[in-house]
Formats: structure tokens, sequence, C-alpha cells
């Protein structure tokens, strides 16, 4: 099963690693280290200036401009 996350990009359900809400106060420095060295790593795709959630999977890390809930609320209906 498939999960669109945002600007034409789809993801494997079974790779998802975890969905972090980028919205929520206040970011943790381990997050922001995270990212940062994902970037430099090249490993990290993002889909937007302004993203709302972080998807993590077990190759890539996107930044997607649409919500955890959003992107929660896909998963349960698909039943996962």
């Amino acid at each position: 099963m498939f999960l669109h996350i945002g600007q034409e990009v789809t993801i494997l359900v079974k790779e998802i690693v975890a969905i972090i809400d980028l919205n929520a106060k206040p970011v943790s420095k381990i997050l922001d280290e995270f990212l940062c060295t994902a970037s430099e790593e090249g490993f990290a795709d993002r889909l937007t200036d302004t993203p709302s959630s972080l998807v993590v999977t077990t190759g890539k890390v996107y930044l997607s401009p649409i919500s955890s809930r959003t992107l929660a609320k896909r998963l349960y209906e698909f039943g996962v």
C-alpha cells in the first residue's frame, strides 16, 4: 500500500518508520541536528518550503507539506 505525502510523492507504507509533527512546539535540538545531518548526507527530500511534517522511512527523510494528522488519518483509513 502507498501513502501520498505531497508533491506527487508516494511511499510504501511498510517503509515508514515515523511521522513527526513539525508544528508542535518546541522542536527539539536533537530533531534539528537530525534534519541537518540528513540534509548534509543527501537523504532528506524537502517537498515544500514550509513543511508541516517529517516522514522518516527506511531509506529517506521527507519534509512534507501535509500535516501529520492528515497523514495519520490516511493511514487509518487504509487500515494500517
